[in-house]
């Protein structure tokens, strides 16, 4: 979308603004967001931690992504240490970004924001690749995450107090681009 700006984005200043971009494409209840709001600023105080925001002319927030470098000492990779293990993958947590939460409110879905916030963030990653995880659901977040070039690397990864389990992706990086961009 023409009309849509990415750039990057002071995630403390508008943390309430991405958990409701959050909110609303995860569908998350007021006591989720209570606890993701911790987290989130918890995290913008790691080293390396960036955020890329996708703003409408009129300065509304419609996607939002944030990553770090991967630390092996942080919480996610220690969850996910031991399912990497099991599958001979436990090597990605080295040397790679994380995407820690990337989302689009719905009404801007599949109109290519994702994608710009995915590249932009880790273009600028000085790691050969990247890793997130996602619901363990055939969805269309998986197939686009697949389209940029990640692969499953173990599933299903269960984290505690989430009802649904996740699987654990990864991509070298550059993630590639259309023909054209």
């Amino acid at each position: 979308m023409d009309d849509v700006v990415v750039e990057p984005l002071d995630l403390v200043r508008r943390v309430d603004e991405a958990l409701a971009v959050q909110a609303l494409a995860f569908g998350l209840t007021d006591d989720e967001i209570a606890v993701r709001r911790q987290i989130v600023l918890r995290h913008c105080k790691l080293p390396g931690v960036r955020a890329f925001g996708a703003t409408t002319q009129e300065g509304r927030l419609v996607g939002f992504v944030y990553g770090m470098p991967n630390d092996r000492a942080h919480w996610w990779s220690t969850v996910v240490e031991p399912y990497l293990r099991r599958t001979g993958n436990d090597h990605w947590l080295d040397s790679s970004f994380v995407i820690v939460e990337l989302h689009v409110l719905p009404a801007y879905q599949g109109k290519g924001i994702g994608r710009r916030l995915i590249t932009v963030i880790t273009d600028t990653a000085d790691e050969p690749r990247t890793i997130l995880s996602a619901l363990d659901l055939e969805s269309s977040a998986r197939r686009f995450y697949r389209s940029l070039g990640y692969q499953d690397l173990a599933h299903p990864v269960h984290f505690p107090s989430a009802p649904t389990p996740y699987t654990v992706m990864g991509a070298p990086l550059p993630l590639p681009r259309p023909r054209g961009i």
